[in-house]
């Protein structure tokens, strides 16, 4: 069984927050085990059943049913660490949601997401993986807050819509029904923030392709680090990506994983996938990535990608996304270099 944990900085926002009700640190943490010291060192990882005990005696102590709305109002981008760069130098909220779905288990295994869109309407769905004991509503309430609130804060506008939540409706809902402009619905058939699916492709005003680039490659180290628990397509990916677009083979990837490739082969296998499609989504990303370099040019950016001729990478890049490079870059506001 797969051990959660969260890093601590996740339980000092706690920490902070009850002083609003003059709540001291030593109080909030006592018989948990943790100090502030502990929790200020960026690489402490606290287990899950503690972050539960320290957010339900926030609760019992301020005796405020709804700690949880509260605590994900406070939770900014910065408290997502590497994760948040990468998302807040995203480009657009498409991209930005896709970081966040691949590299959250960098930050905590205990939930993941996953986007589905039907038609005009987007749903970011929050799956839980852990029991969350007695701070389990307020955890979830939480993270659906804060998330609705990164959006807010990348976007610089409102997400009209609604949060769901699997949850029973509280007593005091009527105190937050609302979020922005959207709704919080309980009683639901799951977690869910639901959205217009137009906003996928809203752009983003910090959109910074080189910290993102950096950010990401330091995720996915991340990521590799976290050995099997990250999961075999992971692990792969991580080493696609640290290989810059240099040509990579599925033996030269299974020995350095230190396993034969036909237990490479039946590992993507049982993760829903196989090498070659790994290799097509890391190219993809990556392709979209020089894109928005102006200095680079397209053929730049398919030898960079790690296509042998222009012809092989615009045909991809065609079964990818519907255009060619340069109808993208002409989409996207990047002109190409001279």
């Amino acid at each position: 069984m797969m051990d959660h944990t969260m890093p601590g900085g996740y339980v000092l926002y706690s920490v902070e927050l009850v002083k609003r009700w003059r709540i001291a640190s030593s109080e909030l943490l006592d018989g948990t085990g943790l100090d502030l010291e502990l929790l200020s060192d960026p690489r402490t990882r606290v287990p899950i059943d503690k972050v539960a005990q320290v957010i339900a005696r926030a609760r019992s102590l301020t005796n405020e049913p709804a700690y949880g709305y509260y605590l994900g109002l406070q939770m900014g981008v910065a408290a997502h660490g590497l994760l948040g760069v990468a998302v807040m130098s995203a480009s657009r909220t498409r991209e930005a949601i896709d970081l966040a779905i691949r590299f959250l288990p960098i930050m905590t295994t205990a939930l993941s997401l996953r986007l589905e869109v039907h038609g005009d309407e987007a749903s970011l769905i929050f799956e839980e993986n852990a029991d969350f004991g007695p701070a389990r509503e307020s955890i979830l309430l939480a993270a659906i807050i804060g998330i609705w609130r990164i959006g807010l804060a990348l976007t610089g506008r409102e997400l009209a819509g609604h949060a769901d939540l699997a949850l029973p409706e509280p007593a005091y809902y009527s105190q937050i029904q609302r979020v922005g402009q959207g709704r919080l619905r309980f009683g639901q058939p799951a977690h869910r923030l639901v959205f217009d699916a137009a906003v996928l492709d809203a752009p983003y005003t910090m959109a910074d392709p080189v910290l993102l680039q950096l950010a990401r490659e330091e995720c996915e180290i991340i990521l590799a680090s976290r050995g099997p628990d990250a999961g075999v397509k992971a692990r792969v990916r991580s080493l696609m990506t640290q290989a810059g677009g240099r040509p990579v083979s599925l033996g030269h990837i299974a020995q350095t994983l230190r396993m034969s490739p036909r237990t490479l082969k039946r590992q993507l296998a049982s993760e829903g996938t196989s090498f070659s499609a790994v290799l097509d989504e890391e190219r993809h990303e990556r392709a979209l990535l020089l894109l928005r370099s102006p200095g680079a040019s397209v053929k730049d950016v398919a030898r960079r990608v790690g296509f042998a001729n222009v012809a092989n990478f615009t045909r991809a890049f065609h079964r990818w996304t519907g255009r060619s490079p340069s109808q993208h870059r002409a989409v996207n506001g990047r002109a190409p270099p001279r």
